[in-house]
């Protein structure tokens, strides 16, 4: 691909506002992209004024990243098929169940030579298994597909602390032109080619972070919060090569994408702290979503939802008693006390 490079930002809720801010910011000062990058935004009223006005007026995203004025050059569209138009680059941010419909919208108004990058965490489940994000969006749109995933909390991203996070791309000089896209000084991009694996892992981690947020509302300390991460640590890698088609080795783990992000989740991070809440206030997943996120949408339970019907597919729910116990808490009524019992009889100590 030759020349300035237009992007377009797919969605614009916490993480999505985070990385507009980079990437306007970066695209200013590059004679590579074009200097007006185009989000789309799912219109919402705030205070009598529509949100993409307060976005392109105030250059704030109010309601998901207050505080943090955004670049002027970031420009707010309500239309996916007029965000879509003449982009050459796509970065895709939002929650994992809306991708599919947004896609077949804008199918007819993305250039055939357009390139892809998935900010997504989480999975799908399809007629033959599991189903990428990043594949969904290839297969709907036709455009090769990188991922973006590491120990990226938005508001510390936003703060512009120092952080670390991974390309996988099977393509290595799209995974140079997404790292010049989004690279700062303190946001430092590492490109692999295991995209599969880096994208797995944005996605399990979340059932792990649900997992130590059980321990936290449990008062468990933080010698059963290691062990957490540890024994989940173990299932993704074990989940990731079971499910994986490529090669997947223990090193994309060391990533940024794998352990650290892992860490990072489950010590902050939504899905730790609705958990916990669960435990201590009695409510439903659901409710606590809705209480808690101020629109924006948990992960990890619906994860743990899509990756226990695939092991149950494979009858293999008890090589992986940390995500079925996650799913089952959180959906079938079983008694969250019972989490610590998947820890001492994990197959790891048996």
């Amino acid at each position: 691909m030759s020349g300035c490079k237009n992007v377009c930002i797919v969605g614009s809720g916490n993480w999505g506002s985070a990385i507009a801010k980079i990437i306007g910011k970066n695209v200013a000062k590059s004679s590579q992209f074009d200097p007006i990058v185009k989000m789309w935004v799912y219109e919402e009223i705030l205070n009598d004024r529509k949100l993409t006005d307060i976005i392109n007026t105030d250059h704030e995203n109010i309601k998901y990243l207050p505080g943090h004025k955004l670049p002027e050059n970031v420009r707010a569209v309500p239309d996916i098929t007029e965000a879509a138009n003449g982009a050459d680059l796509f970065v895709f941010v939002l929650p994992h169940q809306f991708i599919g419909p947004l896609c077949d919208k804008m199918k007819s108004h993305v250039k055939a030579n357009a390139i892809g990058i998935s900010l997504i965490k989480g999975v799908d489940e399809g007629p033959d298994g599991l189903k990428f994000i990043s594949h969904i969006i290839h297969e709907k749109l036709g455009i090769e597909m990188s991922v973006l995933m590491g120990a990226n909390i938005a508001n510390e991203v936003a703060d512009e602390k120092f952080c670390e996070s991974t390309i996988g791309s099977k393509n290595k000089t799209h995974g140079e032109l997404f790292k010049n896209l989004m690279q700062t000084p303190n946001f430092r991009i590492t490109v692999v080619e295991e995209s599969d694996t880096v994208e797995l892992c944005g996605a399990l981690k979340n059932i792990v972070a649900v997992g130590a947020g059980f321990c936290d509302g449990l008062d468990y300390g933080d010698n059963t919060k290691a062990a957490v991460i540890r024994l989940g640590l173990m299932e993704m890698l074990a989940f990731a090569k079971l499910f994986c088609k490529g090669a997947v080795t223990s090193a994309t783990f060391l990533e940024s994408c794998g352990v650290a992000d892992l860490v990072t989740t489950c010590y902050g991070g939504r899905n730790r702290k609705v958990a916990e809440a669960f435990v201590r206030r009695g409510k439903s997943i659901e409710e606590l979503e809705k209480d808690m996120l101020n629109g924006q949408k948990l992960q990890g339970p619906q994860t743990s939802a899509e990756v226990y019907r695939l092991l149950k597919q494979k009858n293999m729910l008890d090589k992986f008693p940390l995500f079925v116990a996650v799913y089952q808490i959180c959906y079938e009524k079983r008694p969250v006390t019972d989490f610590i019992t998947c820890l001492q009889n994990h197959p790891e100590h048996v």
